[in-house]
């Protein structure tokens, strides 16, 4: 099932901010796992690259922090 928003996309509202901010965390999640395993398949068939687990391990600590960033950003709950 995919995400959407349902209602008018409003920049003002907290909520919608939320949403906008769980979907680039997921658009970074998803560009590290397809760039970062198809780096070591190449790195494993061919070409040693010895700096691999240093990008890999900045790239995941990057991830961490805007995953963190994201979850530290969410709106309260309205009653």
């Amino acid at each position: 099932m995919p995400i959407r928003w349902y209602g008018p996309a409003d920049p003002t509202d907290p909520t919608y901010r939320h949403f906008a901010r769980i979907v680039n965390f997921t658009v970074h999640a998803a560009l590290f796992a397809a760039i970062n395993s198809g780096l070591w398949f190449v790195q494993e068939l061919r070409h040693p690259w010895t700096h691999l687990g240093w990008l890999s391990l900045v790239w995941a600590g990057a991830l961490l922090v805007h995953g963190s960033v994201v979850v530290a950003l969410r709106p309260s709950p309205s009653p």
